[in-house]
């Protein structure tokens, strides 16, 4: 049930599970249990619901019996924006325990019906296919990698594991409240479809995503210095957008849709109040955003560069940063 390619990066890694006690990650602890993948836990506590403390109980129990380390965080969170507000804290935490540990791989429990139901979503919405595909088995972070091996596994095929090997999980009351549009998704469209013709949307996501490969393929080499992050301008902005996504998706950091549409004709903008994206007619440029007040000569100087505006403020900061960008522009006016 685990894919292949994940197996060889977590036999070669130190390996922490996002664990929850719910069908999912259940299942996974004891597939990666009978792979011989070593691994520790980490579970969140959002206190919303009273089942909660239970699985944190379980996540203690599987860890006392297989001999692993468990990290819990307790922390309690308003039902406003809940989703997104959860999974900063969730992965926060999870990043955490990365840097102070030294874990290589985090391990996620997404599955088949999570990625269609995340395709749907995103179609509605108007996507190109690298949003659609959305996730992958393996994901480049900047300290780590984000391991999916039950990506290519549906729900059903996990239920009937846990099933036929009498193993315990919860299920999560939320799940089934269509308010969430998640859910919606899930019971009314997604699920439907893969009880039908599961076979044929997993060849159809192997497809893609060998379509979504040979696509981004593009030699774009993207540098970084004092958290500068830039490369050149390629050969359509659409190519620029995509790679500027997946630089702060190295970061932990999400891009929303109405940021990578504003992105579409915008020569600068600033993203989620922490990042400002610059294009140059040369080279693009990704820091994080900072409002600072600059001396008139720093100002003149940028001004007579034509460095991007946004972008100032946090060069006049990291002078190392600076000095690349300004060789960068320099080295631009001879073409």
């Amino acid at each position: 049930m685990l894919n292949s390619e994940t197996l060889l990066q977590l036999q070669e890694g130190k390996n922490l599970l996002a664990f929850s006690g719910g069908v999912d990650s259940s299942a996974l602890f004891f597939l990666l249990k009978q792979n011989n993948i070593p691994f520790d836990l980490a579970i969140v506590n959002y206190q919303m619901r009273g089942q909660s403390f239970e699985e944190v109980a379980y996540a203690h129990s599987l860890a006392k019996e297989f001999s692993k380390e468990c990290y819990v965080l307790e922390t309690s969170l308003t039902e406003q924006n809940f989703e997104a507000t959860a999974r900063k804290v969730r992965y926060d935490f999870f990043e955490t325990l990365i840097q102070e540990h030294g874990y290589t791989n985090l391990i996620t429990a997404h599955q088949l019906d999570d990625r269609l139901e995340w395709l749907l979503m995103q179609l509605s919405k108007g996507a190109g296919l690298y949003e659609l595909l959305g996730t992958q088995v393996i994901e480049k972070r900047e300290n780590y990698q984000l391991v999916r091996p039950l990506l290519e596994t549906t729900r059903a095929e996990i239920q009937t594991y846990l099933n036929d090997n009498a193993i315990r999980y919860f299920e999560d009351e939320s799940n089934s409240d269509e308010k969430y549009k998640r859910n919606f998704f899930r019971h009314n469209l997604a699920a439907p479809l893969l009880e039908k013709y599961a076979g044929g949307i997993k060849k159809s996501f192997t497809y893609l995503n060998e379509d979504l490969t040979e696509l981004m393929e593009q030699n774009i080499d993207v540098k970084s210095v004092q958290g500068l992050h830039y490369f050149e301008y390629p050969a359509s902005r659409r190519s620029a957008i995509i790679t500027a996504d997946r630089t702060l998706k190295e970061q932990g950091f999400l891009m929303r849709q109405g940021d990578k549409e504003a992105l579409k004709t915008a020569e600068e903008h600033v993203v989620g109040r922490q990042y400002v994206v610059s294009f140059h007619p040369y080279y693009c440029f990704i820091a994080p955003y900072l409002t600072y007040e600059m001396p008139k000569e720093f100002k003149e100087k940028c001004r007579l560069l034509k460095v991007p505006r946004k972008l100032r403020p946090y060069l006049f900061e990291n002078r190392e940063a600076f000095d690349v960008v300004v060789s960068l522009l320099n080295n631009s006016k001879e073409f």
